[in-house]
């Protein structure tokens, strides 16, 4: 089942924006927040404007992000939105000429690395901030015994959920939501 709010990614140039740790972060703070004029990305990610600016570019030339016009209040802003919620791509649609294959093993490389990052700061977090979370934040690992097939089906069974918890209506009862980072990956591995 392919989930037309997610591009499929087979032009190693689209890869080669990605493949930049603040471009990366944009793209996750876009998604997070919606659409968000340059100064909230700026402050939102601790950058300069300017460079704000620049990796927008990048990723525009790269219909990642496309701006926003309606949304600003005059003509000196700016406002950025996501092409689509998320982007996906396979290596093996890179393995005909190893200069893409170099590029989509960057990327999936910074991608692994946000993912490890975004997880060990939360165990780098404060006491209370945990605390505040109680037995909500959770890790899980499981060895299977799969087929290629099998895999692809539990991988879609996975990005289901995810998409029904992502794209529920959140209720309206008062009580406050944070954004909540979740990972898994399903890869054949020797113990």
């Amino acid at each position: 089942m392919t989930n037309p709010d997610v591009r499929h990614v087979t032009d190693s140039r689209v890869l080669a924006a990605l493949s930049h740790p603040l471009r990366r972060r944009l793209m996750d703070v876009l998604k997070v927040h919606g659409p968000s004029a340059v100064g909230q990305l700026a402050e939102r990610t601790g950058q300069a404007p300017a460079n704000i600016s620049h990796h927008l570019k990048v990723l525009a030339g790269a219909q990642l992000v496309e701006e926003a016009p309606e949304r600003a209040r005059d003509r000196r802003e700016r406002w950025w939105r996501l092409v689509t919620r998320g982007v996906r791509w396979s290596q093996s649609d890179f393995d005909a000429d190893p200069a893409a294959r170099a590029v989509a093993d960057a990327a999936t490389s910074l991608n692994l690395d946000r993912h490890v990052a975004l997880a060990r700061a939360w165990h780098a977090t404060d006491d209370p901030s945990r605390a505040a979370w109680g037995e909500g934040p959770f890790s899980t690992d499981r060895w299977l015994h799969l087929t290629p097939d099998e895999l692809a089906e539990l991988g879609s069974e996975l990005n289901d959920l995810l998409a029904r918890w992502a794209e529920r209506d959140v209720p309206t009862d008062g009580r406050q939501r944070e954004p909540v980072f979740l990972f898994a990956y399903g890869i054949p591995a020797t113990p």
